[in-house]
């Protein structure tokens, strides 16, 4: 009996007791903050996926509103009483029309790049019955017919009416290009710079412009040849309308990161319940 309870004592004081008494011991209260900032990153990361759903909502009607601007019949311009509420969500893409005469004298030609190539848009602002100016685009020309007299055909004189895309002004140049007036070169159709620059009264000038659409006639021709060589300069009717719609791809990366994390969590905390079975 003796030999036993000596025995015992020492089991309980030998170098294995010792070892697991100094092994430091996880306390609950230490893996609770932890267990926070994994919750409110699975909440961040679950809200972004729901917002990108949303934001291909918004997308599909959005796409759908400007389909049907484009192919509407045309109506009236907004006049200038309308112009403070005209915006990119309410007015982008209007199929409008515009009875006016062509400045030629004041035409600005802007860097682009279309089907047909590298050249420019030719825009030049249409002065209405009301005196108010409104600014066209009517259409693309190669670098080689950027001058007037090698366009092939005469510009438009008289009055015109014009039917076309109600355009936003786009400001502060293209990307990594800034407009220069000064030396009149121009890489976005910037209305109050192109104004500013011909000398036009900005408060008589319209916030926007038109996309002018190519006449019936010579849609077919410039169709028939490939759009490649078009028989008259400028090119109207290249107007692209496209939106890139990659909401669903983002949102199905949120959510496959918040089911990453979540499964990483699980797979913790089953180890950590293992462990506790384990030392029990």
């Amino acid at each position: 009996m003796p030999t036993m309870e000596s025995s015992d004592r020492g089991s309980e004081s030998g170098p294995g007791a010792q070892a697991n008494a100094l092994m430091p011991r996880s306390s609950p209260k230490a893996k609770w903050p932890w267990l926070v900032a994994a919750a409110l990153v699975l909440l961040v990361l679950v809200s972004l996926g729901n917002w990108q759903v949303e934001r291909r909502a918004w997308k599909h009607e959005l796409v759908a509103r400007v389909d049907a601007r484009i192919h509407a019949e045309p109506v009236a311009a907004p006049v200038a009483a309308q112009w403070p509420q005209i915006s990119r969500d309410g007015h982008e893409y209007l199929r409008v029309s515009l009875t006016g005469r062509f400045l030629h004298e004041q035409e600005a030609l802007v860097q682009a790049t279309t089907a047909l190539g590298a050249g420019f848009w030719v825009l030049t602002p249409l002065q209405t019955s009301d005196g108010s100016t409104v600014w066209v685009n009517r259409g693309f020309v190669s670098p080689a017919a950027r001058n007037p007299s090698l366009r092939e055909a005469a510009a438009p004189g008289g009055e015109v009416r014009i039917t076309g895309l109600l355009r936003i002004t786009e400001p502060e140049g293209a990307f990594l290009r800034a407009n220069d007036p000064a030396s009149d070169r121009w890489h976005s159709r910037d209305v109050r710079e192109l104004s500013m620059s011909r000398g036009l009264a900005l408060e008589k000038t319209a916030p926007f412009f038109v996309d002018q659409e190519a006449a019936s006639g010579l849609r077919l021709n410039a169709e028939a040849e490939g759009l490649n060589r078009p028989q008259v300069w400028p090119v109207a009717g290249l107007t692209v309308v496209r939106f890139s719609d990659n909401h669903l791809v983002y949102a199905l990366t949120w959510y496959g990161l918040a089911i990453g994390l979540l499964g990483a969590l699980v797979w913790v905390w089953r180890r950590g319940r293992q462990k506790q079975v384990g030392t029990a």
